[in-house]
């Protein structure tokens, strides 16, 4: 998967390398429109925000201030509001009037309508269905489970109508070029996953001049410990490619979560149960499917959507990168620990062969072919578990996969591999006494840094306990320093 714009990271690009020469995909090029959908020519300006008044989507002052009054201060039942505008409109009956509203149904519906704030947060809830054992029921079987989400299609649809965006928005699938004509990879419309998604979505005429919308998402467990213990939260993230990453590092609202999944538990003989495995599994895959259900419809048929230059065009949504640490990697994928979710090579002779790359197809196929033991020690793959992606259009797991730069690169290749690798490598080969001799010695040195703008100082070395990931790329910058210095 060529590299994708990343959420909230450095540039994917390479600094050095400036773009000489664009060519745009010519079919799915995001041709603008009117309201009606209709085109319009390339350089017409867009049509002024039309003025609806200070009321809507209220008809006027009155709906408005019935509205607030019955809804949000008196808090009023429904049956009595709507006894209320059957009083009002029998009132009106003789002079031809109207009350505000029809019944309650009518006013709630104009209050769901109102388009200013945030997209309302909704939950669902789900509960284990399977056979229970006899004797005493496990707590997990019985508990109910709330996920908390909210629209990715509205919260989609929001994003693109934001008028903040504008200058950091990129619709069109690109390919640049330096002096040379080699490939610069920026944003991540230059990439050459967004093109390929143009050119599937072009075999199909009446998607032409539309615009493709990548969505990008992300999720990751964490814990945040408070004075009463310890609370798992399980949050997901969205973004939308056709997003530039200055944007998204500019902590503009590009970034938003739109969903707080369930995280099961259970008694710790349970830990390794098959049914409570597969129980989490189903959860988590089932979830996301419920929660991306919006976005279908928008990935085989054009929605009219409003764009940050404040034109219209014809969107087609694509279920862009997930981005994920490794645990998360193999339990999106539907994989056994210890394989990679995105080829078949296997971790005990990573040099064998050409292993392929593992694709949706290739995995039901084996599924198919092969029993549940077979494929989980041959192939290293989960037969019990159907990846969520597997409901939408165009939209492979293993194809989708991106790494997590803080926990795969920034700490996890920096910290948990380099940095733990020289302090066992200095022991197994000087001893323990001579090697945290040489491991002290490094921390005095990184100590002696001088001050330096954008060069953090470490006064105690790097013996701190909890590493962030700010922590990791500022001791990254002190070691690069001394490398640059002892060349």
């Amino acid at each position: 998967m060529q590299r994708y714009g990343d959420i909230g990271g450095e540039n994917s690009a390479p600094r050095a390398a400036a773009v000489e020469s664009t060519a745009y995909h010519t079919v799915l090029n995001a041709v603008p429109c009117d309201k009606d959908g209709k085109s319009v020519p390339s350089n017409a300006q867009p049509a002024s925000v039309e003025a609806h008044g200070n009321w809507e989507p209220f008809k006027d002052r009155i709906a408005f201030e019935t509205a607030e009054f019955l809804y949000k201060e008196e808090q009023m039942s429904q049956t009595k509001i709507s006894k209320l505008m059957d009083l009002w409109a029998a009132s009106l009956l003789e002079h031809g009037g109207t009350p505000p509203f029809s019944s309650h149904a009518k006013m709630y519906k104009t209050i769901d309508s109102i388009a200013v704030g945030e997209v309302p947060w909704q939950t669902f809830s789900v509960k284990y269905a399977g056979e229970v054992p006899d004797g005493v029921t496990p707590s997990w079987m019985l508990a109910d489970y709330d996920i908390h989400y909210r629209d990715p299609d509205l919260i989609a649809r929001q994003r693109l109508d934001n008028s903040s965006f504008k200058d950091g928005f990129d619709p069109i699938p690109r390919r640049d070029f330096d002096r040379d004509g080699g490939r610069v990879y920026k944003d991540f419309m230059s990439g050459n996953w967004a093109w390929t998604q143009a050119d599937l979505l072009a075999e199909n005429p009446n998607n032409e001049g539309a615009m493709v919308v990548p969505l990008v998402f992300g999720s990751d467990k964490t814990t945040v410990s408070v004075a009463t213990g310890q609370n798992d939260y399980y949050p997901l993230y969205m973004s939308s490619g056709v997003i530039t990453n200055a944007y998204r590092r500019a902590h503009c609202n590009s970034v938003v979560p739109i969903a707080f999944l369930a995280t099961p538990k259970c008694a710790r003989k349970y830990d390794k149960c098959p049914i409570f495995q597969k129980f989490r599994w189903k959860l988590f895959h089932k979830s996301l499917a419920f929660i991306m259900r919006s976005l279908k419809p928008g990935m085989t048929t054009k929605q009219l959507v409003r764009c940050p230059d404040r034109h219209y065009r014809h969107a087609l949504y694509c279920l862009g990168p997930y981005i994920a640490d490794y645990p998360e990697q193999i339990l999106l994928a539907g994989v056994v620990s210890g394989w990679c979710p995105k080829c078949m090579a296997s971790k005990k002779n990573l040099d064998a062969g050409t292993p392929g790359r593992r694709t949706r197809e290739l995995t039901d196929m084996l599924i198919e072919a092969y029993d549940t033991e077979t494929v989980y020690k041959k192939y290293g793959i989960h037969a019990e578990i159907v990846p969520f992606t597997n409901d939408f259009p165009r939209a492979d797991i293993h194809e989708l996969l991106a790494p997590d730069l803080l926990h795969q690169i920034i700490k996890g290749t920096f910290k948990d591999h380099l940095v733990t690798w020289v302090g066992e490598y200095l022991t197994h080969t000087h001893g323990e006494t001579a090697g945290n001799t040489i491991l002290d010695d490094i921390d005095r040195r990184i100590a002696a840094a001088p001050s330096f703008p954008g060069l953090r100082r470490f006064p105690e070395g790097r013996r701190f306990k909890q590493w962030t990931g700010d922590d990791s790329k500022a001791l990254m910058k002190v070691r690069a320093y001394f490398f640059i210095n002892i060349a």
